[in-house]
């Protein structure tokens, strides 16, 4: 069980430390001290993730079960990699037996049972690429891509959620039946034609915003669950209509 941290933390730093002003600008100060004082970042320390957003995942999973029997899972935007390190865990990965794909343009220190592919999902070799990776076929698709900001907030926005649509088509594409899809959206900014088009392929569409996020954050997670199949063209029931939870 994923708990969040309660009454402080759990790795024997005290929360509320400061920095001192030095050479550093204002801003970059307060970002420094939020995340040496976050507690996500501190346990994650503790046990042994490179992220916070580890627990994320965890939290989600926790709720939805989309870990629960995953036996291939693709990593869309892995670094660091803390949910390739929960996705080689739950799938017994191994170096001789990899059972976990996943990408990422920036740099990414290898982790045992994951092949790693240091290149952009954009880029149009990277899905077949992903597919010869991973083994076989995926029971699950996590993406935690945000594009790079430009300081422009609607132009963050769109670029984001186009990665997200993007993934969402990959999804559809190699997901085993009953496979899920989970990935990073932003408040307010799914597509209502993305959320159709997951409606008709999978049973159940929603989003959902983990306690480990961010409370000032825009940050949501759109899932879909219970992939119908690449074979019916028309959904066998009605799908749920997407909700946040």
């Amino acid at each position: 069980m994923t708990k969040s941290p309660i009454g402080g933390n759990r790795s024997g730093r005290k929360l509320g430390q400061k920095v001192k002003k030095g050479k550093l600008k204002a801003s970059s100060r307060r970002w420094i001290e939020r995340h040496i004082n976050d507690p996500y970042v501190q346990r994650a320390q503790l046990e042994g993730y490179r992220a916070r957003a580890a627990f994320k995942l965890l939290e989600i999973d926790e709720k939805h079960k989309i870990l629960a029997g995953a036996r291939r899972i693709i990593d869309l935007g892995a670094a660091p990699g803390s949910w390739s390190q929960i996705a080689a865990k739950v799938t017994n990965s191994t170096d001789a037996d990899p059972r976990v794909a996943a990408i990422d343009f920036l740099e990414m220190d290898p982790i045992p049972g994951v092949r790693f592919l240091q290149m952009d999902f954009l880029d149009p070799e990277a899905p077949d690429r992903l597919k010869e990776a991973v083994g076989g076929t995926p029971d699950l698709v996590i993406s935690d891509m945000a594009a790079p900001t430009t300081g422009h907030r609607q132009t963050d926005h769109l670029r984001t959620m186009h990665l997200c649509e993007v993934a969402a088509h990959f999804a559809v594409d190699v997901l085993a039946p009953g496979g899920h899809f989970l990935a990073k959206t932003f408040q307010g900014g799914t597509e209502r034609d993305l959320l159709n088009m997951l409606k008709q392929n999978f049973r159940q569409v929603i989003h959902v915003k983990p306690a480990s996020s961010r409370a000032e954050s825009v940050e949501m997670f759109l899932l879909a669950k219970g992939f119908k199949g690449r074979r019916a063209e028309e959904p066998s029931e009605p799908a749920e209509d997407a909700a946040t939870e």
